[in-house]
């Protein structure tokens, strides 16, 4: 099938990429030309593991093609996919501009029957407003249909996710696009949700929101444990077994970041207001969600007292691991956090270092985790990467002014750093004397 992607961005790249793999031939459009002449040479706009690989050979096999003029994307497509970000406005309302720019563009660029599908998060009824936009400017009578297609992208397993999905929603009111979007997807076996437009773009707002409620809980249940000496992580594959709540979300740690969850749950709020109905449920679940950086930033002031002239080491500053992504990462907050109470800086992460640069400044950024831990005071874990887990701790703490680790994702066993001459501080479990 011919295929268009209109936002060569996270959604965009990743599903386009995809879909050329299973055998379509797809076009990528975005309007910034350097971002394409960097993808036609192989260079990724962001980090995401297996995805360059695809990419360089999807386009050197002739399925996968950049551009930077949407026209030529909107000719080539009989499936439109409409990408481009939805970013969060001052209030939190979703900003709908770009989505509106590119519906018409494609009236008045289409000259023919086109599936046009929005894949990226947005309010219901924005299917309804795509549909009055191109009507409203289509030169001619050209048939045409509006699909709502959620994404259910993680960050760092995307490619996995986009051919393993746990469910594929298809939002149509036609079923001619049905049909087209069940050929399109016939290739990857995972269920077929067929429903109405406002429902699949509900879908992907109540799963975000679900989501981010499930952690918010096991941090409150978390800031219970340590009052009364329970263990957080015990608490959770206990209540994790149960098949009705399941293991995963359920990991106690300093709160969940990226472009997704707090964007999404408070967009949700926004949409719920516009209906008359105050989400108090969301609303806390996001209050607790910045509390617990809070909290995790005074658990450190308190852990090292006096914060003249202190030093600490920041393992991890993306959101989360298997990503580049800075957007909303807690990294952000914890480092201002300290840094107003005069503790200098040092940091190390895999992938996201360039990124920080732009956000984060007196910080100073190491090659390895060794060079972050040497002449410091404390060992801040802030994003779960693996390579953190494979640590040799008996060179870190010899580099280290002060053997203490404080972690805010909780990857280590507490005994385990104990044996090996540590302070150890988590998340909702007891300390180990």
């Amino acid at each position: 099938m011919n295929i268009s992607a209109i936002g060569a961005g996270y959604v965009g790249l990743s599903t386009a990429t995809v879909f050329a793999e299973l055998g379509n031939n797809v076009i990528v459009a975005d309007i910034s030309k350097e971002k394409i002449n960097n993808l036609n040479n192989g260079v990724m706009p962001f980090f995401e593991p297996g995805l360059k690989e695809l990419v360089i050979k999807n386009v050197k096999e002739k399925r996968l093609k950049f551009v930077d003029k949407n026209n030529y994307a909107i000719e080539h497509g009989d499936v439109i996919f409409i990408c481009v970000g939805t970013p969060p406005k001052e209030n939190w309302e979703t900003e709908l501009k770009y989505v509106e720019n590119v519906a018409i563009e494609i009236a008045k660029n289409m000259t023919s029957y086109k599936v046009i599908v929005h894949k990226s998060t947005v309010p219901v009824e924005t299917g309804d407003n795509i549909k009055k936009i191109i009507n409203d400017n289509v030169k001619e009578n050209i048939n045409f249909d509006v699909v709502s297609n959620p994404e259910f992208l993680r960050e760092g397993t995307a490619i996995k996710d986009t051919l393993e999905p746990d469910r594929i929603v298809i939002g149509a009111d036609s079923d001619r696009a049905i049909d087209i979007m069940k050929k399109l997807y016939g290739p990857i076996k995972a269920p077929l949700i067929i429903t109405d437009i406002r429902s699949a773009e509900l879908i992907k707002h109540a799963s975000n929101a679900f989501l981010a409620t499930k952690i918010s809980f096991i941090n409150s249940v978390a800031r219970i444990c340590e009052r009364s000496g329970a263990d957080v992580e015990n608490v959770a594959v206990g209540m994790g077994y149960d098949k009705r709540i399941a293991k995963d979300f359920l990991n106690a740690g300093i709160g969940y970041g990226g472009s997704c969850f707090p964007k999404d749950s408070q967009a949700f709020i926004k949409i719920a207001e516009k209906y008359g109905y105050d989400y108090k449920l969301l609303k806390a679940t996001n209050e607790i969600n910045e509390e617990q950086k809070q909290i995790f930033v005074k658990k450190i002031k308190d852990t090292l007292k006096n914060n003249d002239n202190k030093k600490v080491g920041i393992l991890g500053l993306s959101f989360k691991p298997n990503t580049d992504d800075m957007r909303f990462a807690p990294s952000i907050y914890v480092i201002q956090e300290l840094q107003k109470d005069g503790i200098k800086i040092k940091a190390y992460d895999p992938e996201s270092m360039e990124k920080s640069k732009n956000i984060l400044k007196d910080v100073e950024y190491c090659k390895n985790p060794y060079e972050a831990s040497e002449n410091t005071d404390a060992l801040i874990i802030l994003t779960e990467w693996n390579e953190f887990k494979e640590l040799d701790f008996k060179r870190i703490k010899s580099l280290m002014n002060n053997p203490l680790i404080i972690d805010g994702r909780n990857i280590y066993n507490p005994d385990d750093m104990v044996k090996e001459g540590f302070r150890y501080i988590s998340i909702g479990r007891k300390e180990v004397k």
